[in-house]
Protein backbone atom coordinates (compact mmCIF):
# COMPACT_ATOMS: atom_id res chain seq x y z
CA UNK A 1 0.00 0.00 0.00
CA UNK A 2 1.28 3.30 -1.13
CA UNK A 3 1.08 6.18 1.53
CA UNK A 4 0.21 9.60 0.68
CA UNK A 5 2.65 12.18 1.98
CA UNK A 6 1.07 13.39 4.75
CA UNK A 7 0.23 9.75 6.21
CA UNK A 8 4.07 8.90 6.04
CA UNK A 9 4.31 11.88 8.04
CA UNK A 10 1.77 10.47 11.09
CA UNK A 11 3.15 7.40 10.95
CA UNK A 12 7.15 8.79 11.20
CA UNK A 13 5.76 10.91 14.25
CA UNK A 14 4.56 7.57 15.80
CA UNK A 15 8.27 6.38 15.56
CA UNK A 16 9.65 9.30 17.02
CA UNK A 17 11.17 10.94 13.99
CA UNK A 18 10.38 14.80 13.91
CA UNK A 19 8.41 16.27 11.22
CA UNK A 20 6.81 19.61 10.38
CA UNK A 21 3.14 19.76 11.64
CA UNK A 22 0.50 20.15 9.27
CA UNK A 23 -2.80 19.37 8.70
CA UNK A 24 -4.77 17.46 5.46
CA UNK A 25 -7.83 19.11 4.24
CA UNK A 26 -10.07 18.12 1.08
CA UNK A 27 -11.84 22.06 0.43
CA UNK A 28 -10.07 25.52 -0.21
CA UNK A 29 -11.96 26.89 3.26
CA UNK A 30 -10.38 24.03 5.25
CA UNK A 31 -6.75 25.12 3.82
CA UNK A 32 -7.51 28.29 4.98
CA UNK A 33 -8.66 27.46 8.15
CA UNK A 34 -5.70 25.43 8.72
CA UNK A 35 -3.25 27.45 7.08
CA UNK A 36 -4.51 30.29 9.54
CA UNK A 37 -3.89 27.63 12.80
CA UNK A 38 -0.84 26.88 11.55
CA UNK A 39 0.45 30.33 11.16
CA UNK A 40 2.02 31.61 8.04
CA UNK A 41 4.07 31.03 5.99
CA UNK A 42 3.16 28.03 5.02
CA UNK A 43 3.15 25.33 2.23
CA UNK A 44 0.31 24.01 0.51
CA UNK A 45 0.99 20.08 -0.89
CA UNK A 46 -0.83 18.29 -2.91
CA UNK A 47 -1.29 14.74 -2.17
CA UNK A 48 -0.72 12.73 -5.25
CA UNK A 49 0.99 9.19 -5.71
CA UNK A 50 3.34 10.40 -7.64
CA UNK A 51 6.90 12.58 -8.03
CA UNK A 52 7.13 15.45 -9.70
CA UNK A 53 4.36 17.56 -8.11
CA UNK A 54 6.73 20.61 -7.72
CA UNK A 55 7.45 20.97 -11.04
CA UNK A 56 3.69 20.65 -11.78
CA UNK A 57 2.85 23.41 -10.21
CA UNK A 58 1.60 21.17 -7.25
CA UNK A 59 3.73 22.45 -4.21
CA UNK A 60 3.10 26.67 -3.12
CA UNK A 61 4.04 28.74 -0.90
CA UNK A 62 1.64 30.96 0.72
CA UNK A 63 2.55 33.85 3.04
CA UNK A 64 -0.87 35.09 3.73
CA UNK A 65 -4.60 33.61 3.63
CA UNK A 66 -5.05 35.29 0.03
CA UNK A 67 -2.26 33.45 -1.00
CA UNK A 68 -3.73 30.31 0.81
CA UNK A 69 -6.76 30.54 -1.05
CA UNK A 70 -5.30 30.97 -4.28
CA UNK A 71 -2.94 28.49 -3.66
CA UNK A 72 -6.07 25.84 -2.53
CA UNK A 73 -8.35 26.95 -5.46
CA UNK A 74 -5.51 26.12 -8.44
CA UNK A 75 -4.02 22.85 -6.64
CA UNK A 76 -7.29 21.07 -5.94
CA UNK A 77 -8.59 19.30 -8.87
CA UNK A 78 -5.10 19.64 -10.79
CA UNK A 79 -4.25 16.54 -12.74
CA UNK A 80 -0.33 16.26 -12.09
CA UNK A 81 0.34 13.45 -14.33
CA UNK A 82 -2.85 11.07 -14.61
CA UNK A 83 -3.09 11.90 -10.76
CA UNK A 84 -6.32 14.18 -9.82
CA UNK A 85 -5.22 16.55 -6.40
CA UNK A 86 -8.18 15.54 -4.03
CA UNK A 87 -6.52 16.19 -0.93
CA UNK A 88 -3.87 18.84 0.32
CA UNK A 89 -1.55 18.95 2.90
CA UNK A 90 -0.99 22.26 4.86
CA UNK A 91 1.91 22.44 6.41
CA UNK A 92 4.75 25.05 8.11
CA UNK A 93 7.07 26.32 6.40
CA UNK A 94 10.53 25.54 7.67
CA UNK A 95 13.49 27.55 7.54
CA UNK A 96 15.96 25.59 5.32
CA UNK A 97 19.71 25.19 5.43
CA UNK A 98 19.94 22.20 3.89
CA UNK A 99 18.24 19.38 2.68
CA UNK A 100 18.97 16.05 2.85
CA UNK A 101 17.57 12.64 1.25
CA UNK A 102 17.44 8.71 3.02
CA UNK A 103 15.16 6.26 2.45
CA UNK A 104 15.14 2.24 3.38
CA UNK A 105 14.18 -0.12 1.06
CA UNK A 106 14.74 -4.32 0.08
CA UNK A 107 17.63 -5.06 -2.35
CA UNK A 108 16.07 -8.27 -3.50
CA UNK A 109 19.57 -8.84 -5.64
CA UNK A 110 21.74 -8.68 -2.37
CA UNK A 111 18.72 -9.48 -0.02
CA UNK A 112 19.71 -7.23 2.46
CA UNK A 113 17.88 -3.78 3.57
CA UNK A 114 19.48 -1.06 1.80
CA UNK A 115 20.10 2.17 3.07
CA UNK A 116 20.64 5.13 0.96
CA UNK A 117 21.46 8.63 2.29
CA UNK A 118 22.62 11.48 0.07
CA UNK A 119 23.66 15.48 1.05
CA UNK A 120 21.43 16.38 -2.37
CA UNK A 121 18.33 16.18 -1.47
CA UNK A 122 15.12 17.91 -2.80
CA UNK A 123 14.86 16.44 -6.10
CA UNK A 124 14.60 13.31 -7.92
CA UNK A 125 17.05 10.49 -6.72
CA UNK A 126 17.38 8.71 -9.82
CA UNK A 127 18.89 12.27 -11.23
CA UNK A 128 21.54 11.80 -8.31
CA UNK A 129 22.22 8.57 -8.52
CA UNK A 130 23.18 9.13 -12.49
CA UNK A 131 24.74 12.62 -12.57
CA UNK A 132 26.61 12.80 -9.27
CA UNK A 133 26.66 8.91 -8.10
CA UNK A 134 29.49 9.42 -5.85
CA UNK A 135 27.16 11.27 -3.57
CA UNK A 136 24.60 8.73 -3.00
CA UNK A 137 25.96 6.33 -0.04
CA UNK A 138 24.57 2.84 -0.39
CA UNK A 139 24.97 0.59 2.78
CA UNK A 140 23.76 -2.68 3.54
CA UNK A 141 22.37 -3.77 6.38
CA UNK A 142 22.69 -7.01 8.16
CA UNK A 143 18.86 -7.94 8.83
CA UNK A 144 19.58 -10.05 12.09
CA UNK A 145 21.52 -6.98 13.74
CA UNK A 146 19.57 -4.20 12.46
CA UNK A 147 21.04 -0.64 11.63
CA UNK A 148 23.16 0.37 14.58
CA UNK A 149 23.62 3.87 15.27
CA UNK A 150 27.46 3.47 14.91
CA UNK A 151 26.61 2.23 11.09
CA UNK A 152 24.03 5.43 10.98
CA UNK A 153 27.18 7.33 12.47
CA UNK A 154 29.15 6.11 9.12
CA UNK A 155 26.52 6.43 6.80
CA UNK A 156 26.12 10.08 7.62
CA UNK A 157 29.70 11.05 7.80
CA UNK A 158 30.74 9.18 4.46
CA UNK A 159 28.18 11.05 2.87
CA UNK A 160 29.28 14.28 3.51
CA UNK A 161 26.83 15.55 6.25
CA UNK A 162 27.49 18.54 8.22
CA UNK A 163 29.62 17.50 10.98
CA UNK A 164 27.13 19.28 13.41
CA UNK A 165 24.50 17.29 12.15
CA UNK A 166 25.81 14.08 11.68
CA UNK A 167 24.20 12.85 15.50
CA UNK A 168 20.69 14.47 13.42
CA UNK A 169 21.11 12.71 10.74
CA UNK A 170 22.16 9.54 12.42
CA UNK A 171 19.16 9.56 14.72
CA UNK A 172 16.99 10.08 11.84
CA UNK A 173 18.52 6.95 9.99
CA UNK A 174 18.17 4.69 12.89
CA UNK A 175 14.56 5.80 13.09
CA UNK A 176 13.66 5.46 9.29
CA UNK A 177 14.77 2.02 9.71
CA UNK A 178 12.55 1.28 12.50
CA UNK A 179 10.28 2.64 10.71
CA UNK A 180 10.82 -0.04 7.77
CA UNK A 181 11.10 -2.79 9.55
CA UNK A 182 7.93 -2.13 12.41
CA UNK A 183 5.86 -1.09 9.44
CA UNK A 184 6.80 -3.93 6.78
CA UNK A 185 7.20 -1.75 4.47
CA UNK A 186 8.66 -1.86 0.35
CA UNK A 187 10.14 1.58 0.76
CA UNK A 188 10.76 4.36 3.41
CA UNK A 189 11.97 7.39 2.19
CA UNK A 190 12.62 11.26 3.65
CA UNK A 191 12.98 13.51 0.53
CA UNK A 192 14.10 16.03 1.75
CA UNK A 193 15.53 15.40 5.06
CA UNK A 194 15.56 19.06 6.39
CA UNK A 195 18.40 20.81 8.13
CA UNK A 196 17.01 24.16 9.76
CA UNK A 197 19.40 27.04 10.26
CA UNK A 198 19.64 26.63 13.96
CA UNK A 199 20.90 22.68 13.04
CA UNK A 200 17.82 20.42 13.58
CA UNK A 201 17.48 17.99 11.44
CA UNK A 202 13.59 16.61 10.13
Amino acid sequence: MDLLEYQGKQLFARHGLRVSSGQPVTTVQDAVRAANEIGYPVVVKAQVLIGGRGKAGGVKLAANENETLEHATNILGLDIHGHIVRTLWIEHASDIASEYYASVLLDRSAKKPLVMFSVEGGVDIEEVAEKTPEKLIRHHVDPLTGLSREEAVKIATDGGADADVIDGVADALVALYEVWIEEDATLAEINPLIVTPDREVK
